[in-house]
């Protein structure tokens, strides 16, 4: 692969060297966000801020973190995940918000991804369609038990991976709306959780490179609570979930350290 980077020993579009990350990496959508994740870390500095891409870096239980944002989407979290994995990075956790669709799923509750479908142009480009989305298990129970002990209401279940937001949100202004309803239609029927729009990039890079990886959202509202006349309250405080993925981090790198002595 050609070097864009003439020799600088930095990843080309997050603009980060090996000695920049920790292992350990949480990955938010919105640059805005990474400062606030951050500020649960210890110790943590901005090392990088290129492109989509801000990073901080800091310490949990004593181990160097790391808290990056990949921008909306597959393509540019699939970029920022294979230039980590180049650095030594090896566990992965995508957090950020969802669009509730299962009439369960309130806003303001947790939705933790078991599995998500592909409706995304990128993983295309790595794994046959018939390969599954799905997180690592090690991530998954974290979160869950993470999610348990600070006692947030959660949820645990497949959530849709799209490409297009007004997709969603305005199929009927689609050339292709009856193919985005069925497809909705079904995946309600099928109980999916939510939508969002990169965990499935994240699951099949992350399986792809042979790294580990979770996902845990934030449900804003939910447009079926609204379509039956059921109360759709909207919730945009981010803190609880954030809480919730350092804590899974945390967990993790205990869980490490115990298998490694």
């Amino acid at each position: 692969m050609i070097d864009y980077t003439q020799g600088s020993n930095k990843q080309y579009h997050t603009q980060l060297s090996e000695s920049d990350v920790g292992e350990y990496v949480i990955l938010t959508g919105d640059p805005g966000r990474v400062k606030d994740i951050a500020s649960y870390l210890d110790n943590a500095e901005l090392v990088a801020n290129n492109r989509e891409y801000v990073t901080y870096t800091g310490y949990l239980n004593g181990v160097l973190c790391s808290v990056i944002s990949t921008g909306i989407g597959g393509p540019s979290t699939a970029i920022a995940i294979e230039e980590l994995v180049q650095l030594g990075c090896h566990t992965f956790l995508r957090v950020g918000t969802c669009g509730g669709m299962y009439l369960e799923v309130q806003g303001g509750d947790i939705v933790i991804a078991s599995g998500a479908i592909r409706q995304d142009g990128t993983t295309r480009e790595y794994a046959p369609l018939e390969f599954p989305a799905v997180p690592h298990y090690d991530v998954l129970s974290a979160q869950v038990h993470s999610a348990k002990t600070l006692h947030l209401s959660y949820h645990v279940g497949v959530v849709q991976s799209k490409d297009s937001f007004f997709g969603q949100h305005a199929p009927e202004s689609m050339p292709v709306c009856s193919e985005l309803e069925n497809k909705w239609d079904a995946y309600c029927k099928l109980d999916c959780l939510a939508s969002e729009m990169e965990s499935s990039t994240v699951f099949i890079v992350s399986q792809t490179r042979h790294v580990r990886s979770g996902a845990m959202f934030l449900c804003l509202a939910n447009q079926e609570r609204e379509k039956t006349g059921l109360t759709n309250v909207q919730n945009h405080d981010l803190h609880p979930l954030m809480q919730c993925a350092v804590s899974t981090i945390k967990e993790l790198i205990t869980n490490d350290k115990a298998e490694n002595h």
